[in-house]
């Protein structure tokens, strides 16, 4: 058995948290110090007070051999590495800022589909914790671990000021050691596991969190002052053009009031949507297009997208910790944090116009270039992201591999040879052979609008998606369903429009149209029919993953073989469904309630609630999808790191790396490894592209 030293900090510092743990650490001071050896007692030294970590800690931090574990354990090694508690130890620092020592019971939840606080652990697996005693604690958090309100007299507590209170925290803080030992010993560990790949993936990903990505300051700086000045000439221009009841353009009430007093127009909201819609109205007043398209302008979230990189970003000019490994539930796919690189949107500029665009911001011209600054920064965002002098960005992207992993787990044969054919240079780009068969159009001749809509195809209808799906991804995209219905309804089989009549009629009785024309109705309900029959495997596959699950739960079957790619078996109240990879999706609570509907406990990602969420044979295919996608890119990693293309981002399925500016780090080379099917996926038809350049930018 592993040795363990078991550890936790609490910290003081002027600067808050949610600037990232790597800025934070910067000027942090560390005032307790919680460990506990194996099974042993818990000790808390109370350094703030001038206590000194006993020699024995000194000596475990010390040994190699000693496996460190922290719940949240970025925080605590960078804090400890890069904060001034061992700024005279750089024998410590060495030690233990080495990843591959540390273990952590937040990942372990997060990679069997757990959240990851402390509190929400202890609720999960029922220990007895006393709640009052745990918001006593998060107050005494409040209390010690920031500075006190500008109001207050005293700027900072302590153990002087309020000494009953301090003894307290110290027992609070003595408590996290001993919840976080239970909580790991409740918890599964399936796929953390000593000398497993996920465990090295995760030290890998530790090691990219460290490294950091390199940012242009000048640039980001620039823009938000670029954006200030723009945000107080819109909102004089609001005021002017509404007699002074706007004050900025961002007031969504005063505008909507505005609106309908004005123009005798109501709005329900001015959600982008809506404004867009509104503005390509030819029948809406002028000067109500004019009101609205200055909101449209001054409603941008670019702003707090340069910020957030100007708050966290290191004093190097580095970006830190903005992976978090296994962050997307379920899938196992990694989550932005902070700036948040996955979430930026798409550009609606091309590209020479954007590197136009961030010369001019940096020069303090960019009013000469453009009279709409806001969409401007919000096209030259990706930018900032750049690559340090005497090196390149080297981007590599996984292409369609959702659509391309389904089809594998499905057996679809007749579309993984069209993947390949395509691949070879003697096939159809998939998007456009779908947006074809829909409409009757060559696909030689699908234009690049053209092929959004058979991307929707794709996306909305593989994971048993319907009419719903449609308009969500439609929506994404930006695509007006009136006028592909338009187009398409001509080509659609009739046998099956009659089918998708009849369905409109069933959803105009029972109010489930979304509020759709008919004819936009009938043809989304149409393509959905189409791509079924297209797809026998896929639809296959959803049925048995519904029907495999329920015979797992009701203990019909022990373990179920779907295909060769996967596995279904229950163990306790774990739903569990084996990878390729050998990984575990992991699905806890699971059950069958009284309408025969499956369902198990999970984080809602929409109310961040721990609660019992519902599922089905599509759902499941999703799941199993994104996380084999994932598994894909993940499974390349550790080679494209190790020959030098440092990974400094990972974006959905791209990997965004800094390597020497020469020609042998290319960016075909790095796709050739991306794409390269690992032993666990023969078969599997897999492509990569990318791109080489000195800042980030959408391919």
């Amino acid at each position: 058995m592993p040795q363990i030293l078991y550890l936790d900090t609490e910290t003081y510092n002027e600067q808050p948290i949610a600037n990232g743990v790597y800025a934070y650490a910067e000027t942090v001071e560390i005032m307790l110090f919680q460990y506990a050896f194996n099974n042993g007692p818990v000790y808390v030294v109370d350094l703030a007070n001038g206590a000194k970590l006993p020699q024995e800690v000194i000596n475990l931090l010390l040994n190699p051999d000693v496996l460190l574990f922290a719940q949240n354990s970025m925080f605590d090694r960078t804090v400890l590495t890069r904060g001034n508690l061992f700024k005279d130890r750089p024998d410590i620092i060495d030690a233990i800022s080495q990843p591959e020592r540390w273990r952590d019971s937040m990942i372990i939840a997060y990679a069997h589909s757990l959240k990851g606080s402390l509190g929400d652990l202890c609720e999960i697996f029922k220990l007895e914790t006393d709640k009052a005693k745990d918001k006593e604690g998060k107050a005494l958090v409040q209390l010690f671990c920031k500075p006190r309100p500008k109001t207050s007299k005293i700027r900072r507590a302590n153990n002087k000021t309020h000494p009953d209170e301090w003894d307290r925290f110290k027992q609070y803080a003595k408590q996290d050691i001993v919840s976080m030992r239970e909580v790991v010993k409740k918890m599964p560990n399936w796929n953390m596991l000593e000398n497993g790949f996920e465990l090295s993936l995760w030290h890998l990903d530790q090691r990219i969190n460290d490294r950091g990505v390199c940012i242009d300051v000048d640039l980001a700086e620039k823009a938000v002052e670029c954006i200030d000045i723009e945000q107080r000439r819109l909102a004089d221009e609001t005021h002017s053009m509404t007699e002074g009841e706007v004050q900025t353009a961002t007031q969504r009430d005063a505008m909507l009031k505005h609106i309908a007093g004005a123009y005798g127009i109501t709005l329900d909201d001015l959600t982008a949507s809506t404004i867009e819609r509104r503005l390509n109205d030819p029948d809406l007043p002028d000067g109500l297009k004019e009101l609205l398209a200055v909101r449209q302008q001054a409603s941008t979230t670019s702003t707090s997208k340069y910020k957030a990189l100007l708050n966290r970003v290191n004093s190097d000019g580095r970006l830190r910790g903005t992976l978090q490994f296994m962050g997307a539930p379920r899938t196992g796919r990694w989550a932005g944090r902070g700036f948040q690189p996955q979430n930026l949107t798409r550009p609606t500029l091309p590209q020479w116009q954007i590197d136009l665009g961030i010369e001019a911001i940096k020069s303090g011209n960019a009013d000469l270039l453009t009279d709409n600054i806001m969409k401007l920064t919000s096209n030259t965002l990706r930018g900032c992201i750049c690559a340090p002098e005497g090196k390149k960005l080297v981007v590599s992207d996984l292409s369609n591999i959702e659509g391309r992993v389904l089809a594998w787990l499905a057996g679809e044969s007749w579309k993984i040879k069209a993947f390949q054919d395509y691949d070879n240079g003697t096939g159809h780009d998939l998007y456009k052979l779908s947006y074809s068969k829909s409409f009757g159009v060559n696909p030689e001749y699908v234009t690049k609008e053209q092929r959004q809509i058979g991307k929707v195809q794709e996306l909305a209808l593989g994971y048993e998606g319907g009419v719903g799906a449609f308009i969500t991804f439609s929506t994404a995209y930006g695509i007006d369903l009136d006028d592909m219905a338009d187009i398409a309804i001509k080509n659609v089989d009739l046998r099956i429009l009659d089918e998708a009549k009849n369905a409109y009629e069933w959803a105009l009785k029972n109010k489930r149209t979304y509020g759709l024309s008919e004819k936009a109705y009938i043809v989304c309900d149409a393509f959905k029919r189409s791509w079924r029959k297209a797809h026998p495997n896929i639809v296959e596959l959803w049925k048995k993953l519904d029907s495999g699950v329920r015979y797992v739960i009701t203990g019909e079957a022990k373990t179920l073989r779907i295909n060769e790619n996967l596995v279904i078996d229950k163990v306790g109240a774990w739903l569990r469904i084996q990878l390729p990879s050998g990984r575990y999706l992991c699905y806890p609570g699971v059950r069958i309630d009284e309408n025969g509907k499956i369902s198990y406990m999970g984080l809602n990602t929409y109310s961040r609630k721990w609660e019992r969420i519902n599922t089905y044979g599509g759902k499941i295919a999703e799941n199993i999808t994104q996380a084999v996608a994932r598994d894909v890119m993940a499974w390349s990693m550790p080679c494209i790191d190790e020959i030098g293309f440092n990974i400094v981002l990972t974006v959905h399925d791209e990997i965004i790396t800094e390597a020497p500016d020469v020609p042998e780090y290319s960016h075909e080379y790095l796709s050739q490894i991306l794409s390269t099917a690992h032993e666990w996926a023969k078969g599997l038809p897999l492509a990569a592209a990318g791109f080489e350049s000195y800042r980030y930018k959408k391919d």
